[in-house]
């Protein structure tokens, strides 16, 4: 009721080999219904936290703050949903939240959830603050539509949540503030320092994907073929036509090369207004189904790049994902947000199944032992 959105990402889990620990497979992960009851009270707790240490330390809480996106960052979100069809109002979190919702195409669910991936790409990445350093105006989490977040749920792997748990011990009574945490100047070098470490590990997160995915393709059965969905396409004049493509299956990306067609060809039709390359009969459009062939070569000794090869429509063309287009799985706190489907407390939900189906294992796999 408050706006806060619910967006998406192409999140994937890996399936292990238990002796080599090589990827078998790749899913995509599937957000049930009981994870997403422990995400809202998850964001329930930590803005409920956020306004419990502010009445008591109003100047040195550490907070999350995420800024509200200008236009200009969804200027292509917004002409590409309109070449379908639909308006993204981006006026505030509500309207958008509203705008994404009705936009549906009945034949193809999908592409709501390309939507959703896309929007939250266009937003600007959510910080660590202390509360003392900001105007209270400017404490606004634009993702949540709350005034006021924070970190409170997951101290096992939050260095920030620590530092929001002591300050609620210290507001309830139970333990004294640590000295350290009483100094302004120390909680802005403390949350420049978190956010640094957090980009950090948002890219070493996707190095892991990176190389697991090349590891799981290039086995002996690597060539797979899939359905992709057009991100966007080139259009620019006189430049190589090509388009990038996400592959839901996989979670991957890549740019396909129409490496048959020349930039000069009289036979290909460039459209930016609807994001379309035409060539004599066939069409490629932003949000279009194709179907890719995904493989593995070996470019040298030692080094492989995935490929991409489109099969439908019959266009004629290769791709590489160099490290430029990228081999990536993006998470969707890719721009290091919270939406209200909680990228960051559906981690701790899902990390709290997996934590009890690895205990069931483990045990059935002692009684196995013991017999």
């Amino acid at each position: 009721a408050a706006g806060a959105l619910t967006l998406a990402s192409p999140e994937v889990k890996f399936v292990l080999d238990s002796e080599s620990l090589n990827p078998t497979d790749v899913q995509a992960y599937a957000l049930l219904e009981a994870n997403a009851l422990v995400e809202e009270f998850m964001l329930l707790a930590n803005v409920t936290v956020s306004k419990k240490i502010l009445r008591h330390y109003p100047t040195l809480s550490v907070l999350r703050r995420h800024p509200a996106p200008n236009r200009t960052m969804f200027e292509s979100l917004i002409s590409k949903a309109k070449c379908r069809g639909f308006d993204i109002d981006i006026e505030d979190s509500k309207r958008l939240a509203d705008s994404l919702d009705a936009a549906q195409i009945g034949s193809d669910p999908y592409f709501n959830k390309l939507l959703r991936i896309l929007s939250t790409r266009c937003m600007s990445p959510a910080q660590y603050f202390c509360s003392g350093e900001f105007k209270p105006t400017d404490w606004h989490h634009y993702g949540l539509a709350a005034p006021v977040y924070t970190h409170f749920t997951s101290p096992i792997r939050r260095y920030a949540d620590v530092c929001v748990h002591r300050l609620l011990g210290a507001a309830i009574g139970v333990a004294p503030l640590p000295v350290h945490l009483s100094s302004k100047s120390y909680l802005h070098e403390l949350a420049a320092n978190m956010n640094r470490r957090h980009r950090s590990a948002q890219l070493a997160g996707r190095a892991s994907v990176q190389l697991h995915t090349l590891i799981f393709f290039s086995g002996d059965d690597g060539d797979k073929e899939d359905d992709a969905y057009v991100l966007d396409v080139e259009t620019a004049a006189a430049s190589d036509p090509s388009f990038s493509v996400i592959v839901p299956r996989y979670g991957i990306e890549g740019r396909v090369k129409l490496t048959n067609i020349t930039a000069d060809d009289s036979n290909l039709r460039r459209d930016a207004e609807q994001h379309r390359l035409t060539y004599k009969n066939q069409s490629i459009q932003v949000f279009d189904k194709v179907r890719v062939r995904i493989w593995v070569r070996e470019v040298q000794d030692h080094q492989k790049e995935l490929v991409l090869d489109l099969l439908e429509p019959k266009l004629g063309s290769k791709s590489t994902i160099s490290d430029e287009s990228s081999l990536q799985q993006l998470p969707s706190d890719t721009l290091s947000f919270e939406s209200a489907s909680g990228k960051r407390e559906r981690d701790d939900s899902k990390n709290n199944s997996t934590s009890s189906a690895n205990k069931r294992k483990k045990a059935k796999n002692k009684r196995r032992g013991k017999k």
